[in-house]
């Protein structure tokens, strides 16, 4: 029988359902692909439920400043939802470079328990190290964690390079951040240069097990360090399943699978 693991899935993204549809659809578009899921937490919590998933992170990302303070309102609330439900779900809040108080929507969002920062730099249209953005991670470093899309191999999105962010760090170094997709979603090797051995630096495996081999996924997993790294969908870009069988086909000890599926996520949250 084939071993049931406990999963933490780190990466998990959910819009209301009166515009999941169209959310999803936006994305599929942006990245030229379609996605699995239908965007909505009852199907994320569906995918979980089946799959021994314990908890999950929820996120969003807020495309203009009018979206922020609504973003951050309807992951609060659905992560407090999710645990009632009986999952160790965590929310992390969204922000806008636009957003005129950045310092006053952190405390807010504090009080309503979301726990991080989520910025996806090419789709908000932002370089991670621009100067707008210095504000807020000065505001959160030591603070909160920064969760951060990272890579693209598209001219037109160079927003969110690992260099960048490794410019950051060297300016905030008590800053916490998550380098999404192995570090950089089509950027893996400039990930490895940039920001393997950092010790403030952690990595999911979201949005990159399907573009890679098993034998490259754990080339990256040991260089970054194997209790850095943490299992993630990208739901609603993959679904539960799909992400596991993947994930399973890369050569690890079963130490280094239980990390990765949960225990790391426990230890990076503080949960």
């Amino acid at each position: 029988m084939e071993k049931k693991y406990k999963i933490f899935d780190i990466h998990t993204h959910t819009y209301p359902e009166a515009i999941s549809e169209r959310a999803v659809t936006s994305l599929n578009a942006f990245y030229q692909f379609v996605c699995e899921g239908e965007g909505t937490y009852a199907d994320l919590e569906r995918n979980c439920r089946t799959h021994n998933v314990r908890g999950m992170l929820l996120f969003s990302v807020a495309t203009n400043a009018h979206q922020v303070q609504k973003v951050n309102d309807s992951i609060a609330a659905l992560a407090k939802k999710s645990r009632e439900d009986g999952f160790e779900t965590v929310g992390f809040m969204g922000m806008h470079q636009g957003f005129p108080d950045f310092a006053a929507e952190v405390e807010r969002a504090e009080a309503l328990g979301l726990r991080g920062v989520k910025i996806h730099p090419d789709i908000q249209g932002i370089d991670i190290d621009d100067p707008r953005m210095m504000a807020l991670y000065e505001i959160i470093e030591g603070r909160m964690p920064l969760y951060l899309h990272i890579g693209d191999n598209r001219p037109q999105y160079r927003f969110s390079e690992p260099k960048k962010l490794a410019r950051v760090l060297d300016r905030f170094p008590k800053l916490e951040a998550v380098a999404a997709h192995l570090g950089g979603y089509m950027a893996w090797d400039e990930s490895v240069n940039c920001l393997a051995g950092r010790p403030n630096v952690w990595y999911d495996t979201s949005s990159a097990l399907w573009a890679i081999t098993p034998e490259k996924a754990g080339e990256l997993i040991h260089k970054f360090g194997a209790d850095r790294v943490m299992f993630g969908t990208d739901y609603p870009v993959k679904n539960t399943e799909g992400e596991i069988e993947r994930f399973l086909k890369i050569d690890l000890t079963e130490k280094e699978r239980e990390d990765i599926f949960y225990n790391n996520a426990k230890r990076f949250l503080k949960i």
